[in-house]
């Protein structure tokens, strides 16, 4: 009797990846039924390394994150996705886990998503504290019970069943210490336009208290301290990062009100 078993759409939002989008793509070659990739105009090599590998190319203007992969999603034609990000690979133990849920019917799977465990690399070592690892997402889901949300450290709201899923996505993160603190300069620079557009008070406190409160929270809390030296400058660059944020939104909320008067 025939059984409509998952076909799955891989799905990758990408900008100057061509470093890092190949070791993903050959990741998913023996799950994939289809590759999307949404690509912001790249000006490297990744649109043509993505057709190496027979994705579907579309491009969009980056607005946000959200923005993105929620259009990424929609160009799926199949009813499950594996939302992956071009620094991230799928381990042979997940790959072996979505094999075996791709011979089952829906039935059989009876879940409308899965949550998936992320081990990232840094400075040289895997991660496992910190508050990096488990660091479980919801990565592989039913597309049309699914959206996401968020600017940054964007979310994905599903209404449905999820279960956890064995083996772990491989987290390629920062290429060095200088990539890291640009990406956070530029997440903390949306983070502080939401909070100057919000009503939050004691922005001035909040900058001189957070930052510590952060890095101890990273550092003895979640154990960043069994890390080694990536540890203390995931601690540190996590307390700066909460430091610039409030210190920007300060900035923005200064200049609004220079323009007013």
């Amino acid at each position: 009797m025939y059984r409509n078993t998952m076909k799955l759409s891989v799905v990758i939002i990408t900008y100057n990846e061509e470093d890092r989008l190949q070791d993903a793509l050959i990741s998913v070659k023996d799950i994939a039924d289809e590759i999307v990739v949404v690509d912001s105009f790249s000006t490297d090599q990744t649109v043509a390394i993505a057709e190496k590998y027979g994705a579907v190319i579309h491009k969009k203007k980056f607005i946000d994150y959200g923005t993105q992969k929620n259009f990424a999603m929609e160009q799926a034609h199949f009813p499950w996705v594996l939302n992956l990000d071009a620094d991230e690979r799928v381990s042979e133990k997940l790959n072996a886990e979505i094999l075996k849920l791709k011979a089952m019917s829906d039935e059989q799977i009876n879940a409308d998503g899965f949550l998936i465990k992320r081990k990232t690399a840094y400075l040289g070592r895997w991660i496992t504290h910190s508050g990096w690892y488990p660091d479980r997402k919801l990565r592989l889901f039913k597309r049309d019970k699914s959206r996401w949300h968020g600017r940054i450290h964007e979310g994905l709201k599903l209404e449905g069943r999820t279960l956890h899923l064995d083996g772990d996505i491989l987290h390629f993160t920062y290429r060095d210490i200088t990539d890291h603190i640009n990406r956070l300069n530029r997440y903390s620079q949306m983070q502080a336009q939401d909070i100057a557009a919000g009503n939050k008070r004691l922005l001035y406190a909040r900058a001189v208290i957070l930052p510590p409160v952060t890095f101890w929270r990273f550092y003895l809390w979640k154990l960043g301290i069994l890390d080694g030296l990536p540890g203390l400058v995931i601690a540190l660059a996590s307390s700066w990062s909460t430091a610039m944020k409030y210190l920007k939104a300060i900035e923005i909320k200064r200049q609004k009100k220079l323009s007013a008067d």
